[in-house]
């Protein structure tokens, strides 16, 4: 039988990728990667160059992204029916002896998309998951800052939250990341102005993503429009000697 492998890619920079999971995808036969129809996805982007010209692949289409709210009914029932479409395929590939590399942004097991694949996996076929550098740990190194010092707290948050559980969570914690701002931008702005934080708060754009990587004091933005790849980094200021 063979394997499923999650992939961690880390942040961007293909520098940035493990020894070992470089060693898999340079050998992989079958790479599976998401994407939104119409692009070719992050994470085959990260990887441009370095799979075998023989390799086999298998983009899996997201039917839904942001065309409609995570919080209608039919978000989920289209997510659930696509994740059980693409995991009876890599079932079958494993079932038949083939090995698959999913490759994933990030680290696998962090808000990736590859957990709910792993859920459906992981009690049918061998699957082996290889850790990454995260994407918020990318932003913050990106600022040339430590994220935190001492006894810091660190709180990492979805911009998808609603305002009051954001603005709760920003008053409370001493350092803090922000994922997912897009077209949650205004809301985060107003909590982390509610919650103390928005003077302390730099937006990280493509970190680690060589030219296209920016890093703006949060306060100082003047184009509202950030894309999917951002994140919101405020800074600890623990415990020191």
């Amino acid at each position: 039988m063979g394997t499923i492998y999650g992939l961690g890619l880390g942040p961007g920079d293909p520098d940035l990728m493990s020894v070992r999971a470089h060693r898999l995808l340079t050998n992989a036969k079958h790479v599976a990667f998401f994407r939104k129809k119409g692009r070719k996805g992050q994470a085959r982007q990260i990887v441009e160059g370095l799979l075998p010209e023989n390799a086999i692949e298998f983009p899996m289409e997201y039917p839904v992204t942001t065309e409609i709210s995570v919080h209608d009914p039919r978000y989920n029932e289209l997510l659930s029916a696509f994740y059980a479409e693409v995991t009876q395929h890599l079932i079958e590939l494993a079932n038949a002896g083939e090995d698959v590399v999913v490759l994933c942004e990030g680290d696998p097991f962090f808000y990736g998309s590859f957990m709910h694949l792993y859920a459906r996996l992981r009690d049918v076929v061998p699957v082996d998951v290889v850790p990454a550098i995260t994407g918020m740990s990318g932003a913050w190194t990106a600022t040339e800052t430590p994220i935190t010092w001492g006894d810091d707290v660190l709180t990492v948050l979805m911009g998808t939250l609603e305002q009051d559980k954001l603005t709760d969570y920003i008053r409370r914690t001493d350092a803090l990341v922000i994922m997912k701002i897009g077209s949650n931008y205004d809301k985060v702005v107003t909590a982390l102005k509610d919650g103390g934080k928005f003077d302390d708060a730099w937006l990280v754009q493509f970190a680690t993503m060589g030219s296209k990587q920016t890093v703006t004091k949060l306060s100082e933005m003047t184009d509202h429009g950030t894309p999917y790849f951002s994140i919101v980094i405020v800074h600890g200021q623990g415990r020191r000697p």
